[in-house]
């Protein structure tokens, strides 16, 4: 057997390729000005000629440069520098409505020739139904605005009626109603706590109408499971509301807090509504922590009457000893001694 043979040479097709190249920008490339050849160039862009202009020497570098800036005009000379838009963002929830409006001036010289116009073109703007969803959307963004709430609310809630104008549902009811019950919906699926009663007092709508129109939505639309088991309604997620109107500190609020989820987890308050336990476990915080607050104050910022904040304040003070923690005693911060018994 021989061992003076060669090791075998790998042929040329058993080697690995190379790696392909990597490409990639240049980054010692510079763009400068043939003519001065400056090492900081001072390009410039006259949109006003559409050229791309050396600013130490004046060379033409290129020309038919497209403006890609915003399109602000004005139509007006007292309006200074600060023009308008051309036009508003196009609104998807308004399909095949018009959205290219023209409004005319009542300031025509006491002639009428003016408000004839304007009557003309409010007549050919579009029909009944398209200007009832262009006045909704502008309640809604009214309301949403009147109550602090974030576009997102807004959009959900225009959403929510443009598909219960088109499905025909609530015929006949006033569209009040239907908004604010798009608005409150829109906020529950939101998570933003609103209550009932806010609801009523600044639209005006009654109760039992806002309750209707939003068991209808919730029922055709199967929104019903989500809006009610959103924890957004307990009473424990609208205290930050109160507490900023009362002037209270935020420990305060913390423990109020902790209160509210152990009364509920005993069952204690169990069928009240949120607005009266928070109003209810607000007053029993604060005068367990050395902050009290007035029943008029109270009922004042949770719009809940004084006899229903006593009547939950009795049911807390009843379970105070499963309710108040040991080391709230123990750091000094809580004392039994300081509830009143009868809540006044």
């Amino acid at each position: 057997m021989a061992f003076n043979q060669p090791f075998p040479v790998a042929s040329p097709l058993m080697q690995k390729p190379p790696p392909p190249p990597s490409y990639g920008p240049d980054l010692a490339v510079r763009l400068i000005c043939p003519e001065c050849r400056e090492a900081t160039p001072d390009i410039r862009e006259e949109f006003g000629s559409g050229d791309l202009v050396c600013g130490a020497c004046g060379l033409v570098l290129g020309d038919r440069i497209i403006d890609t800036r915003s399109e602000w005009r004005t139509f007006a000379n007292d309006e200074g520098d600060d023009p308008s838009r051309v036009g508003a963002a196009t609104d998807p929830l308004l399909e095949g409505i018009e959205q290219l409006d023209t409004v005319i001036s009542f300031r025509d010289g006491g002639s009428g020739v003016a408000r004839e116009l304007q009557r003309a073109a409010t007549r050919a703007q579009g029909s009944r139904s398209e200007r009832n969803i262009l006045t909704a959307f502008r309640d809604i963004s009214t309301r949403c605005d009147q109550f602090a709430l974030p576009k997102t609310i807004s959009d959900i809630a225009k959403q929510l009626y443009k598909r219960v104008h088109d499905e025909g549902v609530l015929k006949g009811k006033p569209q009040e109603a239907i908004t604010a019950a798009c608005i409150f919906i829109a906020c529950r699926q939101a998570h933003v706590p609103r209550t009932f009663r806010e609801f009523c007092d600044l639209t005006h709508v009654s109760k039992k109408l806002l309750g209707f129109c939003c068991r209808t939505i919730s029922l055709t639309f199967n929104l019903a499971p989500g809006a009610s088991t959103n924890p957004s309604a307990g009473p424990e997620n609208i205290l930050p509301r109160y507490f900023n109107q009362l002037d209270l500190p935020t420990y305060v609020q913390s423990i109020c807090h902790d209160i509210i989820v152990e009364a509920r987890n005993h069952g204690i308050a169990d069928g009240r509504s949120p607005v009266s336990i928070a109003g209810g476990a607000i007053y029993f915080t604060c005068h367990l922590l050395g902050k009290p607050k007035s029943l008029r104050e109270i009922s004042s910022a949770a719009s809940v009457s004084e006899g229903t904040i006593k009547l939950v304040y009795k049911l807390y003070y009843d379970a105070k000893e499963k309710l108040v923690k040991e080391k709230w005693i123990q750091e000094g911060k809580a004392r039994l001694d300081r509830l009143p018994f009868d809540g006044k």
